[in-house]
Order: structure tokens, then C-alpha cells, then sequence
């Protein structure tokens, strides 16, 4: 009888070492130079890239054009816990001029993005409307998942300053208004550019009815989670019991059952953080349950990060010039000047409005709304996307991610 090594090198578990160095790695070295939160995200992109490039023997993932659909999944779900969390850190959502600034960066920024970048996508690039349109409405949100830095705090905490307010409100919201322009390049890459034949049906479906939808059920799941978290039954109520479980299932259930009527699930565990943040809120579960749903959080995101980083020598064999170029171009151009644009006449001083401009961290959620384009439609320049996409996220981690702490500094000294 032959026996095995004693020492077997099995792949997969040389692959769980790694992933545990590389998570170690990210959020200890950056702590050799500074005190501040350590800027892990593009560290674990980049240490994934090299442990792929390095080490040939370890298994790989599917590549996320020919298999986008575990990609999709693990993003998405990634996507609906940050949203809800982000919610669920806003302390006081009045007096409702703190949302000017928000509502102008939605309605005006957003839209400015994605006609820049289409535009750019199809003059530069050379992609197609449809593929054009797509790449906007991918790149156009910011993430609720990277931005944790820029971001109010936990529940409890006060003191939420303008920006951070803005740009956590942003984060929490732009996510689910960025997909009807997701649903507008599917329906162009379908029946071609001719508004007249579908620009009605996409208004009244894809934005209004979509959106009011996502936001009605989540004020609805927020004011019946609520009720059961913290009324019901009396004496005996579940938040006590302290099982964040139990509100994290809420959030797959507000989502699931959203998405299932044809509303934006994104929208409605955004606002069902909003509105369970405001029943009971001096109640000590809303801070147990905003770290629970974080550490979930920042678990897939870690995961997904490397995993992308693994992958990025793959997506970036179609990588050309003109890809640096938009990509450099989104991110110390467009989105600071669209930025700067929509809130001019907020009241907001240069330095506020100069934070928020710049800080539109792209990441995990271009990566679900790329995998959701992929798989319901075959794009012509898909390859071409997903380098440009895979680029950007790597740009944006590197240059927000080690400038974040400075730019904070600097608000708090003004």
C-alpha cells in the first residue's frame, strides 16, 4: 500500500495561506508608516495580482467574462450589506437641507458622469453607443463598500460632519439610481438607438416605477423590521437578544422581495438602513448590528478584492492606452469637475465641495453591474470593459486610498 506525503502541497489549501498573508499583509505594513486606517484595499488587489503572477500553482477563478455569474453573486451581495450599513450610520436625517448637496450630486454629478464617460467611451475608445452607455452607467456611482474612510461614522457617534454626510448619503443611494442606465445600454445593445421606440417605456418602468418601488419597500421592510426587532413581543423583544443575524436576514428578505416585484433592491436596503436607524434609535442594537453587518462587510470585500487582483493580469492582456487615458481622465477630471458643478450654490465652503468632488471611489459595484450586463446581454466590447473597469478600480483604490487620511486631516483643521 502506497502512502502520501506526509507534507502534501495541496493547492487549495496553499490558497486559503495565502489569502490569510495577503488580508495579514494589507492592514499591518501600512501601519509601519502611519497611524491612520490603513489603506488595505488597493494592497489586496495588487498582493492578489502578484500571489497569481508569482505563484502559477494556485487555483484559479473563473475569468468573470466567460463566468460572470459567481462574480455577480458575491458582489452583490457585497454591495446590499454596505448599503444597508450605510444607512444605517446616519444619526439625523434632518433638517433636510443637509440633502441639498446629496440630491445635487445624484441628480446633476451623476448624470454628468455618464455622458462624459460614454461620450469618451465611444469617441476614444472606439465602443459602441450601447457599450458606451454601459461603461457610464458602470462607472458612474461611487462605492459604499471603499469609502468607508470618507464616511460618517457608526451609529451613535454624532458629529456628522458635511462631507462625510454627503458622501455616505451618496454612496447609499447612487448605486441603485445608476441602474436605469444600466437597463437604458441593455435596451440599446437589443433594439439599437432609437429612442422612439422604447424612451417612454424605459422612463415610466426603469426610473419611476423602479425607483419609487425600491423605495417604498424599504421604508415598509425598515418600519416592519423594526417593529420586530424592538415591539413585539414585549418584554422579550430580539433586539435584546443582541443576534445581528436576525436583521441581516431582514435585509436579504427587503432585498429578495424587492427585486422579485421589479424594484431596485439596492434603493430599498439603502432606505431600510435609513428607516430602522430611526426606530428605537438611542437603542445600543443599532450599534451592535451596523458592526456585525461591517464585519460581514469587510469579509466579501477582502475576498473579492484579491479575487479581482488574481484575475487583473487576465482582464489586462486588452488593456491599450486609450484605456489609461479614460481612466485617468474619470478620476482627476470628470467626476471632480462634474462634482464641483453640481454643488455650486450649495453653500458648501471650496475645501467641502473640492472633498466630495474627489473622493468617488470606484469598486464592487461597477464590478455586479458589468457581471449584470454580461450576463443578460453579449456585449462586442465586453474584454474592452472589464480591462477598463478592472483598471479604474485599481487607479481609484490606489490614489483615493493613500490620500483619503490627509484630505480628512485637512478638514478637521478647517
Amino acid at each position: 500500500m502506497q502512502h502520501e506525503p506526509f507534507f502534501g502541497l495541496n493547492s487549495y489549501h496553499v490558497a486559503l495561506a495565502v489569502i490569510g498573508v495577503i488580508v495579514i499583509a494589507a492592514r499591518w505594513l501600512p501601519r509601519l508608516i502611519s497611524k491612520r486606517e490603513p489603506a488595505a484595499a488597493p494592497l489586496m488587489i495588487l498582493f492578489g495580482a502578484g500571489a497569481a503572477m508569482l505563484m502559477p500553482g494556485l487555483p484559479t477563478l473563473p475569468d468573470p467574462r466567460e463566468a460572470p455569474l459567481p462574480w455577480e453573486l458575491v458582489s452583490e451581495l457585497t454591495v446590499i450589506v454596505a448599503l444597508f450599513g450605510a444607512g444605517m450610520r446616519i444619526d439625523n436625517l434632518r433638517p433636510w437641507k443637509r440633502w441639498k448637496p446629496t440630491v445635487r450630486m445624484l441628480s446633476i454629478a451623476m448624470p454628468l458622469t455618464i455622458l462624459a464617460v460614454a461620450l469618451l467611451g465611444n469617441g476614444l475608445v472606439g465602443l459602441t453607443a450601447a457599450g458606451a452607455l454601459l461603461l457610464g452607467a458602470v462607472l458612474a456611482p461611487t462605492d459604499p463598500v471603499l469609502a468607508a474612510d470618507v464616511q460618517v461614522g457608526p451609529p451613535q457617534e454624532g458629529a456628522e460632519h458635511p462631507v462625510r454626510f454627503t458622501l455616505t448619503t451618496e454612496a447609499g443611494l447612487n448605486d441603485g439610481l445608476a441602474f436605469p442606465f444600466v437597463y437604458l445600454g441593455l435596451i440599446v445593445a437589443a433594439e439599437g438607438l432609437n429612442p422612439g421606440a422604447w424612451a417612454l417605456d424605459w422612463v415610466l418602468r426603469d426610473i419611476v416605477y423602479r425607483i419609487a418601488l425600491g423605495a417604498g419597500m424599504g421604508w415598509v421592510g425598515g418600519r416592519a423590521l423594526g417593529y420586530v426587532l424592538f415591539k413585539v413581543p414585549r418584554g422579550a423583544v430580539l433586539a435584546e437578544t443582541g443576534s445581528g443575524v436576525i436583521a441581516l436576514a431582514g435585509v436579504l428578505l427587503c432585498y429578495g422581495s424587492t427585486e422579485l416585484i421589479e424594484g431596485y433592491g439596492f434603493i430599498a436596503v439603502a432606505v431600510l438602513g435609513l428607516t430602522l436607524r430611526r426606530v428605537k434609535a438611542e437603542h445600543r442594537f443599532h450599534r451592535r448590528l451596523h458592526d456585525f453587518s461591517e464585519s460581514i462587510e469587510h469579509a466579501l470585500t477582502a475576498l473579492l478584492l484579491i479575487a479581482l487582483g488574481s484575475v487583473l493580469p487576465v482582464l489586462f492582456a486588452d488593456l491599450t492606452w486609450t484605456h489609461v487615458v479614460v481612466a485617468l481622465v474619470l478620476i482627476v477630471l470628470i467626476r471632480p469637475l462634474s462634482g464641483w458643478i453640481a454643488l455650486s450654490g450649495t453653500g458648501l465652503a471650496y475645501r467641502d465641495r473640492a472633498v466630495i468632488s474627489v473622493y468617488g471611489v470606484r469598486g464592487i459595484g461597477s464590478i455586479y453591474y458589468l457581471c449584470y450586463a454580461g450576463s443578460h446581454i453579449e456585449f462586442i466590447n465586453e474584454s474592452q470593459l472589464w480591462s477598463l473597469i478592472g483598471l479604474v478600480i485599481l487607479m481609484s483604490t490606489i490614489l483615493h486610498g493613500f490620500t483619503v487620511g490627509w484630505a480628512m486631516d485637512r478638514l478637521k483643521e478647517a
